[in-house]
Formats: C-alpha cells, structure tokens, sequence
C-alpha cells in the first residue's frame, strides 16, 4: 500500500522524499456525511431563484465557496455573474434549508484516524471551502481537542477558493510545512485537484456517489473507499508516508 503512489508522485513532482509533518483535512464528506444534506439544499435553494443544478452537479462543484458554486450556476444560466445580493440571498436560504435536514454526523472512522493522527505527533490543519457556520460549530464537539482555530483554512479566508490551490497553500502555511512534508485528505473532485495543484501528496477518499474515475482523473495519487478504511490503515499509512 502505498509504496508506489509515492514512487510516482517524487518523480512527477521532482522531489527526493516525502516526510510528512502535517495532514490537511477538507470538511465535509471526509469529516461529516454533510454531502448529501448540501445537495439537496443546494438544488432547492438554486430551484426558488431560478437556476437548476442536479445533486451529481452538487457532489461535483463540492469544493467551491458558496458564492463561487452561485457564479458558476450564473454564469452557465444567467449569462452573467450573480450580483452580490443574489449570493447572499441565495447562499442565506441553502444554508437554512441545509439546516432543515437534520443532523449531519461525523464519518465513520474519522475519530479514530484524527485521534492516531494526533497521537503520532502530526499537525492537522482544516482546509474547507464550507462557510456552513452549523458545521464549522460542530468540530469541536464532534472531534475534541483536534482543530484549533488558528489552523482553520475556511470560506471566509480565501479569495478563490477550491479548485484554485490557494486554500491549501494557505494550509502549508499555517501547518508551517512545505508541500513534500504534507498530505491532502480529500473526497471531492475540484479538492483533489486544489491539493495536487498545490504539489502535495493527495489521498481520495471516496465516501459519495462519484465513481473514483473522477477522483482519478483529478490527480488523486490514491483512493481509499472510506475514512473507516484510513483509520484501519493508519498504522500501514503512517510507517510508509515517514511521518516525522
């Protein structure tokens, strides 16, 4: 497991080693099983202003800011941009609608794999492009003593977003680690892609509905079926990466 997919990855990237000193976690499907709440949310709420978008589109701009996903559906629909208003009216009611839906529980395994993570000594940043502040208020409860906020990458501190690599590279900055001293944990496409844009080691987490083709496609340099899977693994995982 594993032996190969870094192989690759030092020769693309043209580097020597990896020794990874921090993990970068995206938010939702690899922390939470929030996917499937932003779909429908996201389709309801686009519905009620006028703009169409299918839950496969949904898990497929995963990844973006809200205002980000609300352009590119304006942009494709419209023509043109959405106006700042039309954002936040839009972005306003997917989030009370995405409330509506209950309570989005914490991935199966992902306790355990942070708290080995933890243990070994790692740093774990957040990188996530959600500004969903229900889930953001969770973390803390659901994962205890994990994420501190000075080492949050969320909605509201980047300009671009995913699949831009700037939220990872800002991850870099604060975790204090070059790319080759990390590895990105991601689940959607458009992340997946922020993450090896941004030269890290990236490893897909396939907890949705996506075949792992668009994962693969994105540079994903391994899949793991679940964060159950990682967390069973770690100790595997953590002995080949040379975690330092």
């Amino acid at each position: 497991m594993l032996e190969k997919e870094i192989a690759d990855y030092l020769v693309k990237s043209g580097n020597k080693s990896l020794n990874v000193k921090a993990f970068l976690f995206d938010m939702d499907g690899v922390l939470f099983n929030s996917m499937p709440f932003h779909a429908v949310s996201w389709c309801r709420a686009a519905k009620e202003f006028g703009l169409e978008i299918s839950e496969r589109q949904a898990y497929m701009n995963e990844g973006r800011t809200g205002a980000g996903t609300i352009n590119e559906l304006a942009m494709q629909q419209w023509g043109r941009e959405a106006t700042q208003k039309e954002i936040e009216d839009i972005y306003k009611r997917k989030a009370e609608i995405f409330v509506s839906c209950g309570t989005a529980e914490p991935m199966k395994g992902a306790v355990n794999l942070l708290n080995s993570i933890k243990k070994s000594g790692l740093k774990i940043v957040l990188v996530t492009g959600s500004g969903q502040k229900s889930l953001l208020d969770k973390l803390n409860h659901s994962f205890p003593g994990i994420f501190a906020t000075e080492n949050m990458v969320t909605a509201f501190d980047v300009k671009y977003g995913k699949p831009n690599p700037e939220p990872y590279l800002m991850g870099l900055k604060k975790a204090g680690v070059l790319p080759t001293e990390a590895v990105v944990v991601e689940n959607a496409p458009l992340g997946v892609r922020a993450g090896v844009a941004a030269g890290i080691f990236t490893i897909a987490v396939n907890t949705g509905p996506l075949p792992d083709e668009c994962l693969l496609k994105e540079g994903a340099n391994v899949i793991f079926p679940s964060m159950e899977f990682f967390a069973e693994h770690w100790d595997d995982v953590r002995n080949i990466i040379k975690c330092e």
